[in-house]
């Protein structure tokens, strides 16, 4: 924090609320133990113990908004797996359809009918006609840059500074903008440099930086997020995204939404909120239905060559590097279905955003009470505090509302009220199942540790 005042203030309540945190979770400190001998950090993936500064807890179950860990603590689910988990927790819509599924067959390397619906209600809400399935958002953004590059007969990929494509190596990548006396370089370790030599970094609402990496017609790809949602909430200027697209037309080069995040935010996701063009929009995180599915639509025209390059098990020359055995399985597009049919619909979504205005307006009004010169992100579900009193343009803008002091010690002390906080990187967001009370009850949790980091 800016203030040293507010800054001693955090250290002790994150010392306090991490040690009455430790008391509350014996029985998942008991098992991380154990675990510990089978999984480094006692975790089944490292990012269970990363996200968090306190230890991770071990879930037994979950129910609406709310999950519970091994220990009896119960909490109000305000993370959503990072937006994985959008339906609620427990039986629901795709519990019962997957269950179905299961008991006919989860996986047979053949296409069924479910296929096809998902990508009629894909097509018709996003508006790209072609689709193709994976397990992750990861994946989908892979096989989009292969095709990219192999339709373009390019290489260089443009993202945007402040971004999140998942983990795959021509996306972690930092720096390489234009006029960059040396090529991007990794921004994780393990990351191949080579991988990360043809990324161009640039940063958002400056259309000059994009329009200058584009210029040599070199670029295969540009792939952005309508919203950045990895470092806070960034939203692109009016009028941004469509001159973008207009630059990769002049110039040879295809565009990717990545809607993995903002899918969440908006019915058909901010492409059909915005009417955006792209030749791509990827998709993951289960859709937010809790299943490991990722997916991406294309125009007819990269349809066809989609077709006209297929890879074959057996042949001189292969096809696009695109696929893997258990994508598209019957199993993870009985749970699409079922998530687009009964639980994504407009008027679903359209409760969500409401009680998202309730949420940014009850931190707007936590921070006018204390006097704060910040405000709240606000977009549809998603809120959060911005600890400025600016809404970022850009990466760098975002920066000051990633403090790692206050984010620890906000989610730890909400935990041990039965609040459980999002990630450091995002920020609060509503789900298909919270209720009016659910809201009001982060809200008052969340002055109480207002209260306590500004007294004197």
């Amino acid at each position: 924090m800016k203030s040293p005042r507010y800054g001693r203030n955090l250290e002790k309540i994150f010392a306090r609320e991490s040690e009455l945190f430790a008391s509350r979770t014996v029985q998942s400190r008991n098992l991380l133990s154990i675990g510990r001998g089978v999984m480094p950090d006692g975790v089944p993936m490292a990012w269970m113990a990363g996200l968090y500064r306190h230890q991770p807890i071990f879930v037994s179950h979950g129910s609406g908004s709310r999950f519970h860990d091994v220990d009896g603590n119960s909490y109000i689910d305000f993370n959503l797996s990072d937006l994985s988990n959008t339906i609620g927790h427990g039986e629901n819509a795709v519990s019962r359809r997957v269950s179905e599924q299961a008991a006919r067959g989860m996986q047979f390397l053949l296409p069924g009918e479910d296929a096809i619906a998902v990508s009629q209600a894909l097509r018709d809400r996003v508006g790209l006609p072609m689709w193709q399935y994976t397990l992750s958002a990861s994946a989908a953004n892979a096989e989009v840059i292969r095709i990219s590059r192999a339709y373009t007969g390019r290489q260089k990929v443009v993202i945007f500074e402040g971004k999140y494509h998942g983990h795959i190596e021509v996306t972690m990548a930092e720096g390489g903008g234009p006029g960059a006396n040396a090529p991007a370089k990794p921004d994780g370790m393990g990351v191949s440099a080579s991988a990360t030599a043809d990324t161009v970094n640039v940063p958002l609402n400056d259309l000059a930086a994009p329009a200058s990496a584009l210029q040599d017609r070199d670029v295969a790809l540009v792939l952005t997020e309508p919203a950045l949602t990895n470092c806070s909430l960034v939203l692109p200027e009016p009028g941004f995204l469509h001159e973008a697209y207009r630059l990769t037309k002049e110039t040879g080069a295809l565009l990717a939404l990545d809607e993995t995040h903002t899918w969440q935010f908006a019915y058909g996701g901010l492409v059909r909120e915005h009417g955006l063009s792209a030749d791509f929009v990827t998709l993951g995180k289960g859709l937010g239905s809790g299943m490991p599915l990722g997916a991406y639509g294309m125009t007819a025209e990269l349809g066809r060559f989609v077709e006209e390059n297929r890879d074959v098990d057996i042949a001189k020359v292969r096809g696009l590097a695109i696929g893997g055995t258990t994508y598209g399985s019957a199993i993870t597009l009985a749970a699409a279905r079922a998530v687009l049919e009964e639980v994504l619909t407009e008027e679903g979504y359209r409760r969500m955003a409401a009680l998202g205005g309730r949420l940014a307006d009850g931190i707007d009004g936590i921070i006018a009470r204390y006097n704060l010169p910040w405000r709240a992100f606000r977009y549809g579900p998603r809120s959060g505090f911005c600890l400025g009193e600016r809404l970022p343009q850009n990466a760098e803008d975002a920066v000051p509302s990633l403090d790692r002091a206050f984010s620890d010690a906000r989610r730890v002390f909400m935990a041990n009220r039965g609040i459980w906080e999002a990630i450091a990187s995002a920020g609060p967001q509503t789900s298909f199942v919270h209720t009016e009370p659910d809201i009001d009850r982060y809200l008052e949790v969340a002055e109480e540790f207002i209260a306590e980091m500004t007294a004197d």
